[in-house]
């Protein structure tokens, strides 16, 4: 008897194993994985996520133009990550009927795109064409360092990486050195260890000895080199900061990616940041960031994100090009002698200003609207839009009832059918000052 009480203890945990199993099948078979949209609501959501490791949802409202603009293009996506060696589902949920979830996932505009990573949410910032998304989702299954044995495997790894996220690839650098920060950063950026390359590589990548770790930036055309030490937080350090390229465009996705960067920001100010000036200063700013890694340098152009440049009171009092460091909250300094760029040798000008930084010759200023932080909260949210309708709901009510005292005898009875057709139309109206997109626009 002993033996057999032991016999059942030792198999208990293979039991719940087995169970686990076969509950993660079933809740699975409940959805379609035959790549179709699959269509949730709030008795099956929290199911849906448990039941696939992958799952993108899309958080929409029937009135948002953007969403239905999206729907083909998730549908046209959808079969081709149902087919990867790791699927990724693709699924809906009408975010404007069910507001509780779309409260409890932070949803602040329709439409709001959602991978769940084993349950875990991450908001998808990418692009929304059925094949750009496909090729950005497949960052997500992908090895935590892929291992490449020749050039053209390079080349593909490269090519298939696309755009969206930086690169970094190890030459003669064994694959344990980087894999824990790759698992880390594994959501923001690709990484890789070529095994076997060619000099051509070394030229093409423009490094001359190993080990040696490449940073790419195929958007911005940008690379970089490190060449060690591979340990502590140097090799950490040159990661982190590579998330980014030397020069940053500021609009609202690049202030998103900021926050996760606590550096002060070397701001540029111009008028259009695409004309011919300003594409030849930007290129002079990324050799000053390049030998200035503790600070980020950004650029914005009047023209591009006006709302954001008018926070720092600036252009008024000073001719653009202006420079000045911003902290990320509600402070920034100029400095003195250097706010503005002139047109000849703006190199110098640059390396004046930030010496003149380093060294204390700043005024301190603060900024006229939100932080960093502050700045991308105030896009929108959509606690605030129920906020507001909620207060313009009430005064109306009491402006309404209000006027019906005044106006209305009170040996007037109201027909029973009135009550229903009021309620019809105070939920119509509601429903339609509920619109929080500015995602929808």
């Amino acid at each position: 008897m002993a033996t057999h009480r032991h016999r059942t203890k030792s198999l208990l945990p293979l039991l719940i194993w087995v169970w686990a199993l076969s509950a993660t099948h079933a809740a699975s078979d409940e959805f379609p994985t035959d790549g179709t949209v699959i269509e949730l609501d709030e008795s099956n959501f929290d199911s849906a996520i448990s039941a696939f490791d992958y799952i993108l949802v899309d958080f929409y409202a029937p009135w948002c133009g953007h969403c239905k603009r999206l729907s083909p293009e998730l549908d046209a996506a959808a079969p081709v990550l149902a087919g990867l060696d790791k699927p990724i589902v693709i699924a809906k949920i009408n975010a404007d009927k069910y507001r509780k979830l779309a409260t409890k996932h932070e949803i602040d505009g329709f439409p709001t795109l959602k991978i769940f990573m084993h349950g875990v949410p991450i908001e998808y910032t990418g692009p929304r064409k059925a094949e750009l998304l496909v090729r950005f989702l497949k960052k997500f299954v992908a090895p935590d360092v892929s291992l490449l044995e020749s050039d053209s495997a390079v080349h593909g790894f490269v090519e298939a990486a696309g755009t969206h996220f930086p690169i970094f690839i190890g030459f003669g650098l064994d694959e344990s050195v980087i894999v824990e920060l790759a698992i880390k950063y594994k959501k923001k950026a690709w990484f890789s260890v070529a095994k076997d390359f060619s000099e051509e590589i070394m030229v093409a990548y423009d490094f001359d000895k190993v080990p040696a770790l490449v940073s790419l930036h195929p958007k911005y055309k940008e690379q970089s080199v490190f060449y060690g030490p591979f340990e502590g937080q140097f090799l950490e350090d040159f990661i982190r900061q590579n998330q980014l390229p030397l020069t940053v465009p500021i609009n609202p996705e690049t202030l998103k990616l900021l926050t996760n960067d606590e550096r002060k920001i070397v701001l540029t100010i111009m008028e259009d940041e695409r004309d011919e000036k300003s594409l030849s200063l930007i290129k002079i700013l990324r050799a000053a960031a390049s030998a200035n890694r503790d600070l980020v340098f950004g650029y914005v152009g009047v023209k591009q994100f006006e709302e954001f440049v008018d926070t720092f009171d600036v252009t008024r009092s000073f001719k653009m090009p202006i420079m000045l460091v911003w902290d990320r909250n509600e402070d920034y300094h100029l400095v003195v002698g250097s706010e503005s760029l002139e047109d000849e040798d703006q190199g110098s000008q640059i390396s004046r200003f930030l010496e003149g930084y380093r060294e204390g010759r700043t005024i301190k200023k603060r900024i006229s609207g939100p932080s960093l932080i502050g700045f991308i909260n105030s896009l929108i949210s959509i606690r605030t839009v129920y906020l507001i309708v909620f207060v313009v709901a009430v005064l109306m009510l009491i402006q309404y009832m209000s006027s019906q005292s005044a106006d209305v005898p009170q040996t007037r009875q109201t027909p029973a059918g009135d009550e229903g057709g009021d309620r019809s139309a105070a939920e119509s109206e509601s429903h339609r000052g509920y619109q929080p997109g500015d995602k929808e626009d």
